[in-house]
């Protein structure tokens, strides 16, 4: 199995400004995920930012002195279209694979990165892969924060909410607030391996119906007749960091995790 992994990393943030060059327990956070990643079997890891502050920060933990840095437009608007310019300037064919990893999970196991590569890699009418887990709490499952994915048997993503699906009309007797039942919900878990033809294809359409309705980029491919191939994750898919809540618990994660290495 052959893929690649790029990992889109901006500046500005609503909530963190400068998020990606927050320090975690001595290393910078987009440095952890790169690490992360490099511990995967991509041929190639890279950063795609639009800050040259970040593209100073990142060091190829593989060794050797090459630019892991992409610098692209800041007005770009994702994170998939950073990743969608590195594959057009690397002249990646449409058949490679390439798997999104978040500037934001220092933890992501290396475990996942190649699960969703070999996913999308195994299904050759697949044009994106994607992971999922259990909803673990009825909270969760009613938080509007928590995107929830449905699958048909054969894996494929059938819809992306934020809305609590699938919706157990008899576990909600008397009426919305009252539900009870979450059996077999997933929530997503936003990573994802494309077929760079697809990646392609995907940032040159206009956002849908559907994306703009829900605000979920993913709804696009799939409203357009993509196959979307899903599977639950192999191991847990750890902490991720949106919020300085969130960059505490990151932190507290780290030092216990270097306590237990020692």
């Amino acid at each position: 199995m052959s893929f690649h992994v790029v990992i889109p990393a901006r500046y500005a943030s609503t909530r963190l400004p400068g998020k990606p060059l927050l320090e975690i327990a001595g290393r910078s956070m987009i440095q952890r995920v790169v690490e992360q990643a490099s511990a995967s079997a991509a041929a190639e890891v890279l950063v795609a930012t639009d800050d040259q502050r970040i593209a100073d920060a990142v060091q190829d933990p593989r060794g050797g002195s090459r630019r892991i840095a992409v610098m692209t437009d800041p007005g770009l608007p994702s994170g998939t279209d950073r990743v969608a310019v590195v594959a057009r300037e690397r002249g990646w064919d449409d058949a490679t694979i390439v798997v999104n990893v978040q500037g934001d999970e220092p933890f992501v196991p290396p475990a996942l990165i190649d699960q969703v590569a070999a996913l999308l890699e195994r299904d050759p009418h697949a044009s994106i892969a994607t992971l999922a887990a259990p909803v673990e709490s009825l909270r969760e499952f009613l938080d509007p924060n928590v995107v929830k994915v449905v699958m048909a048997d054969d894996g494929s993503a059938l819809y992306f909410s934020r809305a609590p699906i699938p919706w157990s009309r008899d576990g909600a007797g008397d009426g919305l607030a009252s539900q009870s039942r979450f059996d077999g919900a997933l929530r997503h878990v936003g990573m994802y391996a494309y077929r760079v033809g697809a990646l392609k294809r995907i940032t040159a359409m206009t956002p849908s119906t559907l994306e703009l309705c829900e605000r979920l980029e993913q709804l696009r491919a799939l409203q357009a007749g993509l196959r979307i191939v899903v599977a639950v994750c192999a191991v847990p898919s750890g902490p991720g960091v949106d919020t300085e809540h969130d960059l505490e618990r990151a932190r507290a994660h780290a030092t216990r995790g270097a306590g237990a290495a020692t």
